[in-house]
């Protein structure tokens, strides 16, 4: 990560502990709308990767804020939309991660850990697989916006990838977090159901599986098992 991505993540990370509290307004004092605006207009000068680590960390710390739509600005279409709720998503579901295991960690079962035992540990392996490859999609995603110059139909293909991949991690991995908390993951008090729920709305916001299915499937299709392959390496 850049110094400057470092700095900005850094800024983002304090801004959304206010806006736990406080709602949108920090955010909106702090400038993120200028994310995406150019150094000589007077803007941060960021790039789409910035975008996608910031709303990964709103993700996490602020899920049920617009923190995306703020960034983009203006009229949000689906494919950018998309990208945003996929960016939310790797962040939500992180944390989601991070607090499973040190529940199970935490929590004692016949006098020992619920994370020494074997069960527990592959359901967890699976969820931390499901986060990686939705961070991986999301970042491929925001390279691709980069190279395309904000050009969503030009990176639609990987913004598609992500969002059908992102739906499809959303399942398994909100059922894994709530299976190893157990009661206490439905519960008002506790945390998870902050992450989850909005993970569970993030899933059919901007298009759901059969949507970006059938985006897809027609790109696929219409470039041919060859050519699906020539496109796939070139934009890799």
């Amino acid at each position: 990560m850049s110094e400057q991505r470092t700095l900005l993540c850094d800024t983002a990370e304090a801004v959304f502990a206010e806006a736990v509290v406080e709602g949108i307004a920090p955010i909106e004092t702090a400038g993120f709308v200028q994310l995406l605006v150019s150094e000589a207009d007077g803007g941060f000068g960021g790039d789409w990767g910035d975008v996608f680590a910031v709303l990964r960390l709103a993700g996490a710390k602020v899920p049920h804020l617009p923190v995306g739509e703020l960034l983009v600005g203006g009229d949000v279409s689906r494919p950018i939309g998309a990208f945003i709720r996929v960016a939310q998503a790797a962040g939500a579901m992180d944390a989601a991660l991070a607090m499973s295991i040190d529940y199970v960690n935490t929590r004692q079962q016949f006098g020992k850990p619920l994370g020494k035992f074997q069960a527990v540990q592959q359901v967890l392996a699976i969820f931390a697989t499901e986060a990686a490859a939705v961070n991986v999609a999301g970042a491929a995603a925001a390279t691709a916006l980069d190279k395309a110059g904000g050009d969503a139909n030009a990176a639609l293909f990987e913004i598609a990838s992500a969002k059908l991949r992102t739906n499809k991690a959303i399942g398994q991995a909100t059922s894994i977090a709530h299976q190893v908390h157990g009661a206490i993951g439905f519960t008002q008090e506790y945390e998870l159901h902050k992450l989850t729920g909005p993970l569970l709305d993030w899933r059919s916001d901007h298009g759901n599986d059969a949507f970006w299915a059938d985006v897809l499937g027609a790109m696929a299709s219409k470039l041919g098992g060859a050519g699906l392959w020539q496109e796939v390496t070139r934009r890799g």
